[in-house]
């Protein structure tokens, strides 16, 4: 059985943390990795997250899992936490989702198959490969702002995905330690950053259709939103002057 590392990257979660640490609890012990280790990586939280995170990992019982609270001391961006964890992860496999959970855990299964079939480096969820796994849907100007979003990262960097930016990507080991490493967009630019990166490596990716439930009481603003359409340009910029090879 193989072993994951699980990074949940957190900014003022406190609220949602208890549910989400609990779902986590449940599915170890019947998912298909063991060991696992859970790294939940606080960005500068001023809510308490890193201090409920860490009291929540002694109440819900984490027997089969090693569980650390890291500290960005300031808020860096969620790009940063997930580089940290994914640097920081010792096991075979890395996935890395969001603090709600909107892709269920249950669906890992889905990515380790398709890394196992390919054989694939990285395994991304996506939710435009299948629509009608969308359960709750995001309000429609989110949606549309994600389909322009889509289209200019397949215009200028031809990353044919058709979803980037779905919170829960699964690497091995050394696609992640690889990747991590040359990484540089700290904010909410970054999975384009990470997928055009494996691309310049040679590191193979799938995208698999996962069940998808949008949650409320997303932290990112319309301005940080904004700032992705940037980063395109930045990673694409950075990849005509050869900063990722």
């Amino acid at each position: 059985m193989a072993s994951l590392t699980l990074v949940i990257p957190a900014y003022n979660e406190a609220r949602r943390l208890p549910a989400t640490l609990r779902t986590v609890a449940a599915f170890i012990p019947s998912g298909p990795y063991d060991p696992v280790e859970v790294i939940v990586v606080d960005d500068g939280s001023t809510d308490g997250t890193a201090e409920c995170a860490a009291e929540l990992a002694d109440i819900v019982e984490l027997p089969a899992a090693k569980f650390r609270v890291l500290r960005n001391g300031r808020n860096r961006g969620k790009g940063h936490s997930v580089r940290r964890g994914m640097r920081e992860a010792r096991h075979e496999w890395v996935l890395f989702s969001d603090a709600d959970l909107s892709a269920p855990l249950e669906d890992i299964e889905l990515l380790k198959q398709a890394v196992e079939a390919g054989p694939f480096d990285i395994a991304i969820g996506s939710r435009g490969l299948d629509r009608s796994l969308i359960g709750e849907r995001q309000p429609p100007y989110r949606e549309f702002a994600g389909r322009v979003f889509n289209r200019n990262v397949r215009l200028l960097l031809g990353l044919n995905f058709a979803d980037t930016q779905c919170g829960f990507k699964l690497f091995s080991r050394e696609a992640a330690r690889q990747v991590a490493e040359k990484q540089r967009i700290e904010r909410f630019g970054f999975d384009v950053e990470q997928l055009y990166i494996a691309r310049e490596l040679g590191l193979s990716v799938a995208e698999v259709p996962v069940r998808w439930n949008n949650a409320e009481g997303s932290s990112v603003g319309a301005l940080e939103g904004m700032g992705a359409f940037l980063d395109v340009w930045t990673v694409m910029i950075n990849g005509l002057i050869g900063r990722y090879r």
